[in-house]
């Protein structure tokens, strides 16, 4: 029996370490071993994009570009993000700009129109999927590129993302979001920086050896011909970068094609908007068909495991490791498993201090126990009640 717990132990925390440190610290050495050149070049033989490369200085291939941005009950930023979208670095009659309303209650729709949007489609409350399938089929463009509401694009954003297609292995291409405290003096608590940026560095090393394992809603483009209309529950992030893959395209990070959001302001509330991800995102990992090798290179298979499978079950495998634990010093196993129970229950110390005093580390901790706890908790919202397609913007995120 011992020796069970054992395995069980040190197998859970080698796979914890690995998808939380041990994979990132794979890629940055991959990536010094490959040459640019070579790591992740496609069919064309062409340098990757997203691959430290310099990347154009204003525009040059120019293709006609839809942007979409899909809104419910948007009102109170939708002109801004309008106002943004026709003022970037493109040839004006170039973009088409597009907002999608999904069931608008509110004036979004008439200060989208007031604010100069090309096209602004008043649409039955169907979810955000189904918002943006519905102006991909009015997109005069080849290129469609996507956006939240409440995102703003940096002037060059537009022509930077767009570069990325000149390579003909390109599909799909996300850049970089960037997420800022709201003005509005309160003192927020969220970590999510931290955690954005070590995601951002995975992303940048993945799309240079081969292709991202996932995108973000804020600043993303695929081929008009390659979108690829999915179950409107599984949302854009997750479900196109890989189904790109399997089609033989890549899908890349671009990050001098920057955005910016206002980050949920509270732990508490970054833990509501990931469980409410999360029971988006096990549709998509469990029959959606990111479990289904076929259509990788083994390199892609490993990244999806390491980087998403793995990464969404560590709850679960922090649960094994604490019981495990537990186990192992009730049955007398050794001074060694009261050190290693001693450190799991001092992070989860260190996290419930860190809901009253807001000393970095302790919040650090905090936003570590509740956002790895928030894959269990999507997955039981999925489980008891399904999701449903539509969305509500987090708060605070406006």
């Amino acid at each position: 029996m011992r020796t069970a717990l054992e395995i069980v132990l040190w197998v859970s925390i080698a796979l914890i370490v690995w998808t939380q440190v041990g994979y990132g610290l794979a890629l940055a050495l991959l990536a010094r071993i490959l040459r640019p050149g070579v790591a992740g070049a496609g069919r064309s033989g062409r340098r990757p994009a997203g691959a430290g490369a310099d990347p154009h200085e204003g525009p040059g291939w120019t293709p006609r570009v839809s942007l979409i941005v899909a809104a419910h009950d948007e009102e109170a930023v939708i002109a801004e993000k309008v106002a943004n979208a026709l003022a970037l670095d493109y040839p004006r009659e170039r973009p088409q700009v597009i907002v999608a309303c999904d069931g608008c209650t509110d004036e979004t729709a008439a200060r989208a129109r007031a604010a100069g949007a090309d096209l602004v489609l008043e649409l039955p409350r169907g979810g955000k999927i189904r918002a943006q399938d519905a102006a991909v089929e009015r997109a005069e463009g080849e290129i469609v590129a996507f956006s939240d509401a409440n995102a703003l694009w940096e002037q060059d954003a537009l022509c930077r993302l767009v570069s990325a297609f000149e390579d003909p292995d390109v599909g799909y291409a996300c850049g970089q979001v960037r997420f800022v405290q709201a003005s509005d003096g309160a003192q927020a608590t969220s970590q999510e920086g931290v955690y954005w940026r070590y995601e951002m560095a995975l992303r940048q090393r993945e799309s240079r050896l081969s292709s991202i394992t996932a995108g973000n809603g804020a600043i993303y483009a695929t081929r008009r011909d390659s979108y690829i209309v999915v179950d409107p529950i599984m949302g854009h992030d997750l479900s196109l970068p890989f189904k790109i893959v399997k089609r033989g395209l890549r899908a890349v990070y671009v990050p001098q094609a920057r955005a910016s959001e206002k980050m949920v302001p509270s732990i508490e509330g970054e833990l509501a908007r990931k469980r409410r991800m999360m029971s988006h995102t096990w549709p998509i990992v469990l029959r959606g068909g990111m479990l289904s090798p076929r259509g990788y290179t083994v390199g892609y298979a490993l990244m999806v495991l390491s980087h998403r499978v793995l990464r969404y079950s560590t709850p679960f495998l922090h649960a094994l490791a604490l019981a495990a634990n537990v186990a192992l010093v009730a049955i007398g196993a050794g001074v060694l498993y009261m050190a290693t129970l001693a450190l799991q229950l001092a992070l989860l110390a260190a996290a419930a201090l860190g809901g009253a005093l807001r000393a970095r580390v302790l919040l650090i901790a905090r936003h570590y126990v509740l956002t790895t706890l928030s894959p269990a908790l999507g997955l039981w919202d999925w489980l008891r009640h399904g999701t449903a397609a539509s969305w509500e913007a987090a708060e605070g995120t406006r």
